[in-house]
């Protein structure tokens, strides 16, 4: 899987952490969306990692994502921010996977 961020996202996040220690996440949020396979991807920074976790390489930052919730994702995505929505997007060539 390959994950780029792009410099506006990368610059918003920044913002966002002021350099505070934690980790990157995509988390697929499955709440209140009826089943496990429909879901809903988030960026997350949290203090820890978890066990069931991997880190996946990106151009700036290691983020993690669950091993289980992986085929969910399509094997080249971006992250990207939306200055216009004020919202982070994950893309692939494929599909928009978050508005």
């Amino acid at each position: 899987m390959e994950i780029t961020i792009t410099d506006q996202a990368v610059l918003k996040i920044e913002e966002k952490i002021k350099g505070k220690k934690g980790f990157l996440k995509l988390k697929y949020n499955t709440d209140g969306c009826g089943c496990a396979v429909n879901g809903v991807v988030e960026l997350w920074f949290t203090p820890e990692t978890e066990d069931n976790e991997i880190a996946i390489e990106t151009n700036k930052w290691n983020l993690y994502i669950e091993k289980a919730k992986a085929v969910f994702y399509d094997e080249k995505m971006k992250i990207d921010f939306s200055n216009e929505a004020n919202c982070f997007r994950l893309i692939s060539p494929q599909q928009i996977l978050n508005g």
